[in-house]
């Protein structure tokens, strides 16, 4: 079955009472035993079949054996991280999510686990012995970055550690990366797959059956698992993933094209596909503002993914919580501009754009 027919159908069935075509939201937190201790469900934190059927779907789509729902894209990246021991060292991207930055550097570093932060896209990138963990985004969150995956995991496999793959950004319309040799997979659902901002989410997908006998004991012990009504909403934008991912893409190219032509532009970080872009712009930080905040069309606002188009500066937005000083070298300016492109029409995103170049250099 192909990722267009699995984003419809894939580890969904029909209710098998009423013949309903989308899962039902099982708006409840317990279920009726058979007899004490004896039945399929017992508790909505442990298992809800909305829940299970949304697991079922993201699996299928990363061509994985095992998914996982959680509350939100970081309860996810918590959940993985709760797997390590004081004394585990983590190989992670240096051009990560601020949100990611944050609960590495200033949470879990806090219980005994070293955390080492480098450029994962180069292709001579090393991973040192004694490491347990590789924590790569391709593209990378905002410089948008690409990493060989399969690479990246023979180097990771050859010193005994697991790679994980924040598949966000690409999505599996764009990449799998468990069948490029990635151990584990993450995504904040809240992004693409819901597609529709109005609902938040996380997910983990895995084909090692020990990893996911972990990860569901964490995910029922610790209890940050998302609500039916919310897996519903995300099983509901699943079902056009792939035809928005193509529209995203086609509007994404086009501005870049446009964006590198112009002489206001300094650079454009465009990783080839997906509907994600940034760009620096030429002038400081005051005439970046001005820019962001001079769109109509573009809304101000973090988060990504939605079919809406979004604009934001990382460095006061989604990346505020990275030192100055951890921006400057990894090369994130107070100009760069990052963009979520929607599905809008191309002609009102470019024109709404360069309004906004205008305003910036009055």
């Amino acid at each position: 079955m192909r990722i267009e027919t699995r984003a419809i159908h894939g580890g969904q069935k029909t209710e098998p009472v009423t013949g309903a075509v989308m899962p039902p939201v099982f708006q409840t937190s317990t279920y009726a035993q058979p007899a004490p201790g004896e039945g399929e469900w017992e508790y909505s934190r442990t298992h809800n079949p909305t829940r299970t059927a949304l697991q079922d779907s993201i699996a299928s789509l990363e061509e994985g054996k095992h998914g996982l729902c959680f509350a939100s894209g970081m309860a996810a990246t918590d959940t993985v991280l709760r797997t390590l021991k004081p004394g585990d060292r983590v190989i992670c991207g240096d051009d990560v999510y601020g949100g990611t930055y944050r609960l590495f550097s200033q949470v879990v570093a806090n219980f005994g686990i070293e955390f080492d932060f480098v450029d994962l896209s180069r292709p001579d990138i090393e991973i040192p012995s004694g490491t347990t963990l590789v924590w790569a985004e391709t593209p990378t969150n905002p410089l948008l970055k690409t990493t060989d995956i399969e690479a990246l995991a023979a180097k990771t496999h050859a010193v005994g550690a697991h790679l994980v793959v924040d598949n966000t950004f690409a999505t599996p319309i764009f990449q799998r990366p468990l069948s490029l040799g990635a151990d584990i997979v993450v995504h904040s659902t809240t992004k693409y797959m819901g597609g529709h901002s109005d609902v938040v989410g996380g997910a983990i997908i895995v084909n090692d059956d020990a990893l996911a006998e972990a990860y569901a004991y964490l995910q029922n012990a610790v209890g940050a698992v998302p609500a039916p009504w919310d897996c519903f909403l995300t099983l509901r934008g699943i079902k056009t993933l792939a035809v928005r991912m193509q529209r995203h893409h086609e509007n994404a190219r086009v501005l870049s094209d446009w964006l590198a032509a112009r002489d206001d532009v300094a650079r454009v970080h465009d990783p080839g596909f997906g509907g994600m872009l940034s760009f620096v712009l030429e002038g400081d930080m005051a005439a970046a503002k001005t820019f962001c905040s001079s769109t109509e069309v573009f809304i101000l606002a973090e988060s990504l993914g939605g079919v809406e188009s979004l604009i934001e500066l990382p460095a006061i937005m989604t990346h505020a919580s990275v030192p100055p000083e951890v921006r400057a070298q990894i090369g994130i300016p107070d100009g760069l501009i990052r963009l979520s492109v929607g599905i809008e029409h191309i002609d009102d995103l470019r024109a709404d754009l360069d309004a906004a170049f205008v305003a910036a250099r009055r």
